[in-house]
């Protein structure tokens, strides 16, 4: 029998979204005071009017469902989806007042885009745009990294029991300090200690390519932004194809990568620990992964003849491919030249790349290398169980942090979750082509939107049809809560309609 859900569950949902919503309309603060340093009147006005809606929304949600208890696994589940949901219609306030977006919805997916650092755009005239929208663009990659409820683990939730089911319900399992909330403030940390880092080194590339001491450092600020959290967002057009610098692409290989990596490796890199790169089944997996699907780009991009110089190759081939198996987007090429320049077998290697991902807890998407190292070993265990006499006792571990044997549970969850996203994938791929596009682009689209990865090959435009506008949106959703906490808010209706 299913049991509707009850009183206590609609308060508790709909107090703990009334905080995340707040918490995310007070960032919006950023902007304004950017705004206003600029003198960019209007971008203020439009930011203001975002914020003021989701303060009105939040306290009102607060007030009507006010409660003292904790949240519940299922309750938790279902506020980290409809946060993710509401902060998509919130950011877009200003984007879509900006003039930039031709409709609501374009600027829904811009935003959704962002917060799940995706990368995928809509965007018009955005070589003109003001800094404070654009700011606005990359911060909701930076706040999307970190993750929506980090922001109410760090600032608004009270009690661990609370805090730790919004963060699983963030795709994120994995506490790196004793306390789950302590864990999001060492996120924060890391984050902003990358942040002025990266920034610095960027904006010094920046200034020595020609660019003024301001327009470096704000060009320096979005693109880590957008390269640590693995979004793909940039200030120009062109992506990082703007800025003609080798130096430049290579602090933003290196960005990405520490970007794809789990955070609760960069603990124990910062603790001195850093034998647990070349220890760790994840970091393992990653390097074996980009050097196995690189051989496949390099063979076709060899095919293709395109590129025949040693130092093009690596900044055209390689870059895509650590952009894509980053989960971040960038591009050093145009979308077009995917389709024109680029054989099927090496779209095959990027596709692949994209699809598999970074790591655990992090910021990047796709089905990620822990569980691709999972279901390895695990296809190792039984290979060895055929090969052994039959008394043999198998035992298979891996090391994650610490020593783990492999369980049953462990390859369970990974093969399901892979299956999702491979449904997922080829899903949005038979959309694409329902609407005229050949498999193997579709594929790529879709690969990227799920996966959360930013690449295009040109189908994502402003004048494609609504349907698969909706669809990378809910693909690039469900991608990044990797299915969990969506499968259990569709339960959560069907137990309203059907529950007893």
């Amino acid at each position: 029998m299913i049991l509707k859900p009850g009183k206590q569950d609609i308060k508790a949902i709909g107090y703990y979204l009334g905080k995340i919503i707040i918490g995310l309309s007070c960032t919006m603060a950023i902007p304004i005071l950017v705004g206003l340093l600029a003198r960019e009147i209007n971008p203020v006005l439009d930011f203001l009017i975002g914020l003021e809606t989701g303060l009105i929304i939040g306290l009102i949600l607060i007030r009507v469902f006010r409660t003292d208890r904790e949240l519940n696994w299922m309750q938790g589940m279902i506020v980290v989806s409809l946060a993710w949901v509401a902060v998509m219609f919130l950011g877009a306030i200003p984007m879509h007042l900006s003039g930039h977006w031709k409709s609501y919805l374009d600027a829904c997916f811009d935003s959704m885009s962002g917060f799940a650092t995706t990368g995928l755009t809509l965007v018009q005239n955005l070589d003109h745009m003001s800094l404070t929208h654009n700011l606005w663009r990359h911060l909701t990659m930076f706040i999307g990294g970190q993750g929506i409820v980090i922001i109410a683990l760090s600032f608004f939730v009270k009690g661990a029991s609370g805090a730790f089911k919004l963060y699983v319900g963030e795709a994120r399992d994995e506490r790196i300090m004793p306390n789950v909330i302590h864990t999001s403030r060492f996120i924060w940390l890391v984050s902003i200690t990358y942040l002025i880092l990266g920034t610095l080194v960027l904006s010094i590339i920046g200034n020595i390519g020609g660019m003024k001491p301001f327009s470096a450092f704000f060009h320096g600020l979005c693109i880590f932004m957008a390269a640590f959290d693995t979004g793909g967002f940039a200030p120009q057009s062109q992506s990082i194809l703007y800025y003609r610098s080798f130096a430049f692409e290579i602090v933003t290989v290196i960005l990405m990568i520490l970007g794809a990596l789990n955070f609760k490796l960069h603990y124990h890199i910062w603790v001195g620990n850093r034998k647990e790169i070349a220890k760790n089944i994840e970091t393992v997996t990653f390097f074996i992964s980009i050097m196995a699907v690189f051989s496949i780009v390099a063979i076709g991009l060899k095919q293709a003849g395109i590129y025949p110089q040693a130092v093009m190759f690596f900044r055209k081939g390689f870059f895509q491919l650590v952009s894509g198996h980053s989960g971040t987007g960038f591009q050093t090429i145009y979308p077009s030249q995917f389709s024109s320049e680029w054989n099927n077998l090496s779209l095959v290697g990027v596709i692949l790349a994209m699809g598999l991902g970074g790591a655990v807890c992090s910021t990047t998407g796709a089905i990620k290398m822990l569980r691709v190292g999972i279901i390895f070993k695990a296809f190792l265990e039984d290979i060895k169980k055929i090969i052994l006499p039959e008394r043999a006792i198998v035992i298979q571990k891996f090391h994650h942090i610490k020593e783990v044997f492999l369980q049953n549970k462990q390859v369970r969850s990974a093969l399901l979750i892979t299956l999702a996203y491979l449904i997922l994938y080829f899903l949005g791929a038979c959309i694409g082509m329902f609407y005229g596009h050949p498999f193997l682009r579709s594929l790529f689209e879709s690969t990227s939107a799920a996966g959360n990865v930013g690449l295009s090959c040109g189908i994502t435009s402003a004048t494609m049809p609504v349907v698969l506008k909706v669809t990378y949106i809910l693909q690039m959703w469900a991608g990044r809560l990797e299915f969990i906490s969506v499968f259990t808010l569709i339960g959560f209706f069907v137990a309203a309609v059907k529950g007893k």
